[in-house]
């Protein structure tokens, strides 16, 4: 299956669908305090890009980088679509948001995560693309339902 990514505005219905569904699913794994996942409005603020991944004109995931300053990137809104996953979807993405990263200048790139078990696909994406748990960055504070993870670009 071939895949595009491509920069979104967020104005189509497809992806405010899988937003909500990703925020719907985050919301069923951890308590709402430690929920940190970005609503659409604040997807659409300057300090975001966001990009989403297509096979044809299907929708199959998102992915997101917010700048948390000029040397700092996060990581944000990463979804694959249940019935692609495990098809590279995440990889692509993750690829294409580093590439991004380093392409800004960014002397590293960070995210959060959830700890518990629907996350760990999630964290050995992360760990295979040589992320390392660090402690939290930016406005996070320390939460048992959270892993913070880092990267040196």
């Amino acid at each position: 299956m071939a895949f595009t990514i491509r920069e979104d505005d967020l104005s189509g219905t497809d992806i405010r669908v899988l937003l909500e569904a990703h925020l719907a699913d985050l919301s069923q794994h951890s308590p709402a305090c430690s929920v940190h996942a970005m609503p659409v409005d604040r997807l659409r603020e300057p300090d975001v890009t966001f990009w989403s991944v297509w096979s044809g004109d299907r929708l199959v995931g998102c992915g997101a980088l917010k700048e948390i300053d000029a040397t700092h990137g996060e990581v944000k809104s990463m979804r694959t679509v249940d019935d692609v996953k495990g098809q590279g979807v995440g990889a692509l993405m993750l690829d294409h948001l580093l590439a991004e990263a380093k392409h800004r200048g960014y002397a590293r790139v960070s995210l959060e995560t959830g700890s518990n078990e629907p996350f760990q696909p999630a964290l050995r994406l992360y760990a295979r693309h040589g992320f390392e748990e660090c402690g939290p960055f930016a406005d996070y504070a320390e939460d048992p339902w959270s892993v913070y993870l880092t990267k040196v670009l």
